[in-house]
């Protein structure tokens, strides 16, 4: 089943980037004028391309380009797309073998991983409190409330005790050492 679920992705991302490469390089054919832009090979894959090209197009002139780049951006937009697919399939394979894998375990493994999810939960939050203070979001907005209230109990104290060193807060790197810390002890003693 997961295999499958692989398999079917990767038919996807190289349907797509065929797709995306045939787009492109008709559209260079027709603009270096190797083929004619009235031919039924242009017209077709204009006939074929042109719902997925027109948004991209307006797009690319919103932002100052030119729309005869969209066959271009349409293939970069294919291929991260693609990259990022593959790595959402193989993780929730991962994560299929890895519930499989629980299912089986005694109360230690999940206790286990729990606390590993705590860690990893913890980790990004600090993550992105501290891109989102270099960006300038303000602490009031709903999802940055969460953020803080899944920092704060260990940022707040240290803040306290180190001050800002020039414009850098250091708080959340210390906060970030401890878990770290905190994770090496809990997982070393209890042999998890």
């Amino acid at each position: 089943m997961p295999e499958l679920l692989e398999l079917v992705a990767r038919g996807v991302i190289i349907a797509a980037l065929a797709y995306g490469a045939l787009v492109a390089v008709t559209h260079w054919a027709v603009r270096s004028r190797r083929l004619s832009a009235f031919g039924w090979w242009p017209r077709a894959i204009r006939r074929a391309s042109d719902p997925v090209l027109l948004p991209i197009e307006r797009r690319v002139m919103r932002a100052g380009g030119s729309p005869q780049d969209a066959p271009i951006w349409l293939l970069g937009i294919v291929v991260v797309g693609g990259l990022i697919l593959i790595s959402f399939v193989r993780w929730i394979i991962a994560t299929w073998y890895h519930f499989a894998y629980l299912s089986g375990a005694g109360p230690r493994v999940w206790v286990g991983e729990a606390l590993s999810w705590i860690y990893t939960i913890l980790t990004v939050a600090l993550i992105i409190r501290v891109v989102a203070s270099w960006l300038g979001a303000a602490p009031y907005h709903r999802w940055y409330r969460v953020v803080c209230a899944l920092t704060d109990w260990l940022v707040r104290p240290i803040q306290r005790l180190v001050p800002p060193v020039g414009i850098f807060d250091v708080s959340p790197l210390i906060a970030y050492f401890l878990l770290w810390v905190l994770r090496q002890l809990v997982f070393g003693v209890f042999r998890l």
